[in-house]
């Protein structure tokens, strides 16, 4: 293999790629980035046997072949480039010679042979998302994914596909985030969880445009094709928890308050909240006013916002963590809370309509 190329161009691709690479591994090929050099085009593959990243970029193909490089020291070498092109060269030993301006750099490669193949999807099921209804709807879910290992499910986002309609659902065992959305779809009704690692990597490849994102669902295995990029990703299997039973479906209290308010509130109890002294935020919804408390070791705050309350007086304590992710990825003016007593989950939503709703457990409060 032979070829000529950008350099700023191949090492951004590459930079891109490399997310997808496996950090260790006993398999020595998927640490490594594959080049596939054919007619003008240079294909970049990266793959953890997880989720695969692949794209293309125009180049000089002197001579088409293939190799597996190094993604950590491919990627060093091609940031530290002097020269605005870049010759690439491997032999029938896959040894590997950079070149740029004065700079020459030999590297050992792997035979292509040893990389494994991407799985691809056939006959499944096809949906078209614009890139930035996507990309927010991830954004306000995904803070609610699981961390641990307890259920592997739980670490991804369901996707709920029906007729007009999407929706995203993400539950970590303390909270439960929901995204609406009304898309183009007349197909039949699917269901599936991707993995929260992959869902990260499509927020990145997103822009804020119109274009859109082409989803390819298979049994096990779902691609997006997103800009000039293809991503592949595992489904991950499992019972997801039957998360509308645990939607209360009626309330003791609500309250109708400003956002920016209680989220400027929450930050502030939460500025003598540390995690060596993990104390919960103390709320008391009451006559048309939210008192906002905490006290730890360190220091008490004391805070009001006006809302707008029906319904009984309530005291609750939260996680100011939980709560305030929650808050932080609306922009929207208001808000509606909902709740029953200390010990029932709260839940937030816009005014009117279903595009999100949140639920968080409540924390215990001490006399």
């Amino acid at each position: 293999m032979k070829i000529q190329c950008n350099t700023h161009n191949l090492y951004e691709v590459c930079s891109t790629v490399q997310r997808a690479v496996s950090q260790k591994s006993t398999l020595p090929s998927i640490e490594g980035i594959l080049m596939e050099a054919k007619s003008s085009k240079l294909t970049l593959s990266g793959y953890d046997l997880e989720m695969g990243i692949t794209t293309a970029l125009d180049c000089k193909v002197e001579k088409e072949g293939s190799a597996v490089l190094n993604a950590r020291l491919f990627c060093d070498i091609l940031r530290s480039l002097p020269a605005e092109r870049v010759e690439i060269e491997v032999d029938e030993h896959n040894l590997c010679r950079i070149t740029s301006g004065d700079a020459d750099f030999s590297l050992i490669g792997i035979s292509a042979d040893d990389y494994p193949e991407l799985p691809s999807v056939s006959g499944g099921y096809t949906l078209s998302v614009k890139q930035s209804i996507l990309k927010e709807m991830i954004r306000q879910t995904i803070f609610a994914t699981s961390t641990s290992d307890t259920k592997l499910v739980h670490k991804g986002i369901r996707f709920e596909v029906k007729k007009g309609s999407l929706r995203l659902i993400a539950v970590d065992g303390f909270r439960l985030a929901i995204r609406n959305e009304s898309i183009n779809y007349d197909g039949q009704e699917i269901s599936f969880v991707v993995p929260s690692k992959t869902l990260s990597e499509i927020m990145r490849l997103s822009g804020d445009e119109d274009e859109n994102i082409v989803l390819n669902i298979g049994k096990r295995i779902v691609v997006f094709e997103i800009g000039g990029y293809v991503l592949v990703s595992r489904l991950l299997e499992g019972e997801f928890l039957k998360y509308e039973s645990t939607i209360p479906s009626s309330c003791s209290t609500t309250a109708i308050l400003k956002l920016r308010l209680f989220t400027e509130s929450i930050e502030r109890a939460s500025l003598v909240i540390t995690n060596k002294n993990k104390s919960p935020v103390r709320c008391i919804f009451d006559e048309d006013i939210i008192k906002v408390s905490s006290t730890t070791a360190i220091g008490t705050v004391n805070d009001k916002i006006p809302a707008k309350i029906e319904g009984k007086r309530l005291e609750i304590g939260f996680n100011n963590i939980f709560l305030l992710d929650a808050l932080k990825v609306y922009n929207t003016d208001e808000i509606k809370i909902e709740l029953n007593s200390q010990v029932s989950p709260i839940i937030i939503k816009p005014i009117e309509g279903d595009s999100f709703l949140f639920l968080i457990m409540p924390l215990r409060l001490k006399a």
